[in-house]
């Protein structure tokens, strides 16, 4: 069982807390991952690009923490376009749409309209920890996502349970790159239940999925 979750209308009322004038600057500075989003994208271009790590462990470690956010989500991932045989997996499992880039983005444009993008961007920053080894860029990234996504004075605030809560605070004495993974997992399973459904039956599925069915046919 997932626990009390959030009602979906909290994160609508949250959107328009983001769309105030302090809110968007409090955005900004955590470098407009949300209102720079861009459209659907399936090739690598300047505003999708993640930016290019330049410096050792060592020296990412002693960045601010703008800096550390703004290069820390692209906007979109990097991707060639679908195909319609993985299109039309998507639609199989939610593992399929997750496992590829192109799934995940078009996902993420999906859950953009219903103002519930953080759970993807949380999902993602947990990958992203996880790939890291160096200690003192992994306790560094577990603060800023505590802070943009589990923190209850973050506009981005995701749904957890109190369990799960718990766990992640007692996880933060010490972090490591599985401090979240409770947490991810909860996401994760909500984004299943919740929005998946919902997004076979969106205009961005079946618009794209005609595309490309009408590409196969020409061809």
């Amino acid at each position: 069982p997932m626990g009390s979750e959030r009602p979906e209308m909290r994160k609508r009322q949250m959107s328009a807390t983001q769309e105030s004038p302090g809110a968007a600057q409090a955005q900004h500075s955590t470098g407009n991952r949300g209102s720079n989003a861009c459209c659907f994208c399936w090739c690598c271009c300047c505003s999708c690009s993640c930016l290019t790590v330049r410096n050792q462990d060592e020296e990412r470690a002693r960045r601010t923490s703008h800096e550390l956010q703004a290069e820390g989500i692209p906007n979109c991932e990097e991707s060639p376009a679908p195909t319609l045989e993985e299109v039309n997996a998507w639609a199989q499992s939610f593992d399929k749409l997750m496992l590829t880039p192109a799934g995940r983005n078009a996902f993420r444009e999906f859950l953009r309209t219903e103002f519930s993008e953080e759970n993807m961007l949380f999902w993602m920053a947990c990958e992203e920890l996880k790939q890291e080894s160096n200690k003192n860029v992994i306790e560094e990234k577990a603060r800023l996502i505590y802070e943009d996504y589990i923190s209850i004075l973050s506009p981005k605030e995701v749904s957890l349970d109190s369990r799960v809560r718990e766990v992640i605070n007692r996880n933060m004495l010490e972090p490591s790159q599985h401090t979240f993974d409770d947490a991810q997992l909860q996401i994760y399973t909500l984004m299943h239940r919740d929005s998946y459904p919902r997004f076979m039956n969106s205009a961005i599925y079946k618009n794209l999925l005609q595309s490309l069915s009408e590409k196969s046919i020409e061809a």
